[in-house]
């Protein structure tokens, strides 16, 4: 079991972390053959802040990892599947839209 109850499903050989994320896979991949999206991209890593050290304290590089990236009527979308917003996520999607200006889009 997860730390949030979700329930690993795959989907044409790909592992999920819930069934809410496998089942919008599914959304998008129709989308997709329909034309209504193009480039859709899993686990899209973003880099948030470099690693550094800070008073001989070492502080790891922080990054974000969209569940799905594609492209919508000429525009990037960056989308992540959410269950529970944690604080760490609310961090990284106020860095994402303060660093690259994306505003993640929560489904």
């Amino acid at each position: 079991m997860s730390k949030y109850k979700n329930t690993k499903t795959e989907v044409d050989g790909i592992v999920f972390d819930s069934k809410k994320e496998a089942a919008r896979y599914k959304e998008l991949k129709l989308l997709e053959e329909a034309g209504d999206i193009k480039n859709l991209s899993r686990q899209v890593r973003y880099d948030l802040l470099p690693k550094c050290e800070i008073e001989g304290i070492k502080i790891r590089a922080t990054h974000y990892i969209a569940d799905f990236v594609y492209e919508e009527d000429g525009r990037i979308v960056v989308e992540d599947v959410k269950g529970y917003r944690t604080r760490e996520y609310k961090n990284k999607k106020r860095q994402m839209k303060e660093k690259y200006g994306i505003e993640i889009r929560e489904v």
